[in-house]
């Protein structure tokens, strides 16, 4: 019975993240991009963390922390592409 529903769970979360693949492509504004990159990212995460415990594992734990820090570096980095057109700044280029 658990694993039926943690496997129906994880059927949601691939729906859910290929209709949020849609958004990202089809999306009508950039910040709607931005907000379903990091939406991805969540949810690839509760994904990865239903897998490990279907399989009864640790060994991907490493796998969703690294996952979380990437999908916030990325996040944040979209967002300061939209806000200020460069993510990097460099001050003594003249």
């Amino acid at each position: 019975m658990k694993e039926t529903i943690l496997l129906l769970a994880l059927t949601f979360f691939m729906i859910a993240i290929a209709l949020l693949l849609y958004r990202v492509i089809v999306g009508p504004s950039m910040p709607d991009r931005a907000i379903a990159l990091d939406t991805i990212g969540v949810n690839l995460i509760s994904a990865i963390a239903i897998v490990s415990i279907v399989l009864s594992t640790k060994a991907f734990l490493e796998a969703i922390l690294i996952l979380g820090i990437l999908a916030f570096i990325g996040t944040i980095a979209f967002s300061k592409y939209i806000e200020r057109g460069i993510i990097v700044d460099r001050k003594g280029d003249s």
